[in-house]
């Protein structure tokens, strides 16, 4: 596939694009810093800019395209761009940045008829992660199900996003996927981050005890490509595991009293369910930070 992939460069971007490109795509890196990678065309695009968005949709990727009788369509965009977290800029500024240029990227992707969109939810929609003092979920394990009601404008500007994709889908028919990201792992950071985790489980509350690999979230979203026909959907995407070294009966006890239960839990299963992702998309995580760690 033709593939425009926006904010490539990111925390998140950088470790999946590889994995795209290593599964045959090409791609245009549609960010403000150029990602650098062999084969992967960037292109500085300020996505708040709607005229900006259109023509970038609509332009070749690379001087090698100048052969063809015209710009080649896109197959589809993966958007991953965004003001990545509260308190790196005003929250207001957050806001707009992240609807803003979720909204110029699905519009100009459905009006352009690219028949595939695939755009970066989060964890935070769930309203637990930048809540001020403790926020414990309505139930668990946490499903697509639970409600969106988060505290903050990070949190706020991605169920925004997914009012977006929704109306979008509903106008168009286009299949729109959004993934709910919970916090994302570079490989280095196990070494660095997780020893600490198994010190003091309770750095890891705010994510619901979960996180992803961000090869896996590449793997994510190279089965969101290769299915089609959902419509809209949005889908947790955690690791299959959770990110502290206790069993989920342990967490549960320790974190969850009094929360609802809704099913039967493995002994060591995430709390951020990714069963509709595993069963609509065919997710499955290749990663365990144990084994990264030697630890398995």
């Amino acid at each position: 596939m033709r593939i425009f992939f926006t904010g490539g460069s990111g925390k998140a971007g950088r470790h999946a694009i590889p994995v795209l490109k290593a599964a045959g795509h090409t791609i245009v890196n549609a960010d403000r810093a150029p990602l650098g990678l062999d084969g992967v065309d960037d292109l500085n695009v300020d996505l708040t800019d709607g005229g900006q968005v259109w023509n970038a949709l609509t332009m070749i990727g690379n001087l090698g395209e100048l052969d063809g009788e015209a710009p080649p369509r896109f197959d589809a965009v993966v958007h991953f761009a965004a003001t990545p977290r509260i308190l790196i800029e005003p929250d207001d500024a957050t806001y707009r940045n992240n609807v803003l240029s979720t909204y110029n990227v699905i519009e100009a992707a459905v009006k352009l008829g690219i028949p595939k969109v695939i755009f970066a939810s989060s964890e935070t929609t769930y309203g637990i992660c930048f809540a001020r003092g403790e926020m414990k979920p309505d139930y668990v394990p946490v499903d697509e199900d639970h409600p969106t009601v988060p505290h903050d404008s990070y949190g706020m500007s991605k169920v925004t996003g997914e009012v977006i994709g929704r109306s979008f889908q509903a106008r168009s028919g286009t299949d729109i996927y959004g993934l709910r990201i919970n916090n994302v792992i570079e490989p280095h950071e196990y070494e660095r981050d997780f020893p600490a985790y198994v010190e003091d489980p309770d750095l890891r509350r705010r994510n619901i005890f979960a996180y992803i690999d961000a090869r896996d979230l590449g793997h994510a979203v190279e089965r969101c490509l290769q299915t089609d026909g959902l419509g809209y959907r949005v889908f947790n995407i955690a690791n299959a595991d959770p990110s502290v070294d206790l069993t989920s009966a342990e967490i549960a006890e320790r974190w969850y009293g009094g929360v609802p239960m809704r099913r039967e839990m493995g002994e060591r299963e995430t709390f951020y369910d990714i069963t509709r992702a595993r069963e609509e998309l065919g997710f499955e995580p290749k990663y365990d930070w144990r084994e990264e760690l030697g630890r398995s």
